[in-house]
């Protein structure tokens, strides 16, 4: 089999076919993987504005997916905290948490939910600059790391497009496969992959809707992105990104 149709195996929805669901860790009744990955007592969580307080939104829906484009210029403007919280929630927040349940703002295969949010921040109102994770059930963030040159090491994660070293902040999209795999075994990744496309969306759309400028980055360095974040690479991986910023009014891409 050549490469190309490895690749086009990867988009057919044939592994349901193979798989003996009757021997996934879900049918064996092992319990689930936690809906977020723990923090420390040594991780200072650092609150976002609430998503009920969040009422900045001012265009329809139809508006915004007319205005939606990929932008890759920003302003030097930093964008607020109360629009970095209408971002992530939106994006990728919870709607509702019952026991092992949650309900977000961006569908999930089986409700499994295996995507992280990562960020790198540059230029965000009361935030220092650094790798933040961002934690849904407490919608916080947690410091991660605060790497010197923390805008070079952003772009060269995105194979060296200038746009994710520039943005105000650059979003990181991490899965954690075994969310998925503990429900769907080997057909899991696909649709890690077509969750992560779902909350990237939101993410445009959102961003519309307060005039921030997003492009989304599927090119990006593995290995680098996965350091940055101080990822294994295996159980945790970056699989996607988008840099966000304030539009540049100069410049139109």
């Amino acid at each position: 089999m050549n490469k190309y149709q490895l690749g086009r195996v990867f988009l057919r929805d044939t592994d349901r076919d193979e798989i003996d669901f009757s021997k996934t860790d879900q049918s064996k009744g092992i319990i689930p993987p936690p809906i977020e990955k723990p923090y420390t007592k040594d991780d200072e969580l650092i609150p976002l504005p609430s998503p009920e307080d969040l009422t900045m939104i001012d265009i329809s829906l139809s508006e915004a997916i007319r205005r939606r484009k990929s932008l890759r210029r920003y302003a030097a403007t930093p964008l607020t905290l109360e629009e970095l919280s209408y971002l992530i929630w939106n994006s990728h927040g919870i709607r509702r948490s019952m026991d092992r349940l949650v309900l977000r703002t961006a569908p999930s295969a089986g409700n499994r939910h295996a995507i992280d949010t990562y960020l790198s921040v540059h230029r965000v109102e009361g935030l220092e600059k650094g790798i933040y994770r961002y934690l849904p059930l407490e919608h916080s963030l947690i410091l991660v790391s605060s790497p010197d040159n923390l805008e070079e090491m952003t772009t060269m994660a995105a194979r060296d497009q200038i746009m994710a070293g520039n943005a105000a902040v650059t979003f990181f999209w991490v899965a954690v496969p075994y969310r998925m795999e503990w429900r769907y075994d080997y057909a899991s990744y696909k649709v890690i992959a077509l969750d992560a496309g779902h909350i990237c969306q939101n993410l445009y759309l959102a961003a519309e809707a307060i005039d921030v400028g997003v492009c989304a980055i599927a090119a990006y360095d593995q290995d680098l992105s996965d350091k940055l974040l101080g990822l294994d690479g295996y159980d945790e991986l970056v699989i996607y990104m988008a840099s966000v910023g304030k539009k540049d009014r100069i410049t139109k891409f």
